[in-house]
């Protein structure tokens, strides 16, 4: 229980490379240790062959290190039991206790009933269950010129309880503060529509490159999970073409390239289409037709169209939808304005110019194109997988305005 082995080994860093059994969680196949000579870690007497014997002591030192621990031993037997209720600790299995005698680490003790003397053992409990944190969503400048908002979800665990009290200080500040930075410095190099496609695989490189620089910690990453949350700026046109993304349906997160598309096209909307083709060799998204209604055949302005909408609303629109939406239309004539539709609160507004409170998506689009959602010509999904809609938002929330657009066509 004292003397006995621990089975840990620390992972030191850098250079010349060698296989050794990592420790509790870590496998030993895939596992890389460095060579630490040199650097912070030194101070650690033989930490990666698991021996915690320090040999720099003189003998003076190491005399007065065996005297003092026997007279507390002997205070110890001398005042049991009395002395058990305080030298003696109960450490669960996912727990181990680090101890530092006279200042010197020892080996982590536990599980069991583990003995601390008084006086001269400073310890602490290292937990090594799996935990989780995640990085708040921050903006981001895609290679592309885009800017989005995105987090990520990450789990953790502690294999080595020594060096993670040793070798770090705060180890859950510094964790979230290197995991950020790698996911901020790993997004920049990529454009909108690579981040979108291929977040998964953005997310197992990101878990290896955080690995990287934490197992010298004692700490490894289980998973990375990127969220992102909304695109607040489109790339520029001369990178990329139209924004897809990723199929909001469970289990098809994982597709790529023209098997998403198709995914989006038969499972996002759920009704026949018809394809529209561009000139040329590209190839464009589908827009999504519909018979046409009787209020296709003349065509409103964007003025006439609020005054129709806003004749139809209704607190059980607002009960079905309960967000706020913000528009700025390209008019016919070149120029540009802004109306919002408020479902949020009692029976609903619209009107000209900027809501009373912040927008949950705010949409960007032609004359065109907002006459023809409202005819039931053009589907929102449709609209904005080919790039013909511009959101800023939740595309979730956004998608509720075919609420507003079924009671329309329903006049």
């Amino acid at each position: 229980m004292f003397g006995k082995p621990s089975g840990y080994h620390a992972l030191p860093q850098r250079d010349s490379v060698f296989q050794s059994n990592p420790g509790l969680y870590v496998s030993a196949e895939n596992f890389i240790q460095y060579s630490h000579a040199g650097h912070s870690f030194d101070y650690i007497p033989k930490i990666t062959e698991n021996d915690f014997t320090d040999r720099s002591q003189g003998w003076m030192s190491w005399m007065c290190h065996r005297i003092v621990i026997f007279l507390v031993f002997l205070f110890t037997f001398i005042t049991f039991p009395v002395s058990g209720w305080f030298v003696l600790k109960v450490v669960p299995n996912y727990e181990r206790i680090v101890v530092f005698r006279l200042g010197r680490i020892r080996p982590p003790k536990g599980p069991g009933v583990v003995l601390v003397l008084p006086f001269i053992d400073l310890w602490q409990k290292v937990d090594l269950r799996t935990r989780a944190f995640n990085i708040p969503p921050c903006k981001v400048t895609t290679k592309d010129g885009g800017v989005i908002s995105v987090g990520a979800d990450i789990q953790f665990r502690i294999w080595n309880p020594v060096m993670s009290v040793v070798a770090v200080q705060d180890l859950n500040t510094s964790t979230r503060l290197t995991a950020q930075n790698a996911m901020t410095h790993n997004l920049i190099k990529k454009s909108l529509r690579e981040i979108q496609m291929e977040k998964n695989r953005l997310g197992e490189k990101l878990g290896v490159e955080i690995n990287d620089k934490t197992r010298p910690w004692g700490l490894e990453v289980d998973r990375v999970e990127l969220t992102l949350e909304s695109v607040l700026k489109p790339p520029d046109d001369s990178f990329s073409g139209p924004l897809i993304m990723p199929p909001s349906i469970p289990g098809l997160e994982g597709l790529s390239g023209p098997i998403q598309q198709l995914a989006m096209h038969f499972l996002g909307n759920g009704s026949s289409s018809e394809t529209s083709h561009s000139k040329g060799d590209s190839v464009s998204m589908v827009n999504e037709k519909v018979p046409t209604t009787p209020l296709a055949e003349a065509r409103l302005s964007a003025d006439e169209l609020l005054s129709a909408v806003e004749l139809l609303l209704s607190e059980k629109l607002v009960s079905q939808v309960g967000a706020c939406f913000q528009f700025h239309i390209a008019l016919r004539d070149g120029t540009h304005k802004t109306y919002f539709l408020d479902l949020s609160k009692g029976a609903g507004r619209a009107g000209h110019g900027m809501p009373d409170q912040n927008p949950d998506v705010v949409f960007q689009m032609t004359e065109e194109d907002l006459l023809a959602m409202f005819e039931g010509t053009l589907r929102p999904f449709g609209a904005y997988t080919s790039g013909q809609l511009k959101l800023h938002g939740d595309l979730k929330t956004a998608m509720k305005l075919e609420e507003v657009i079924k009671v329309m066509r329903q006049q």
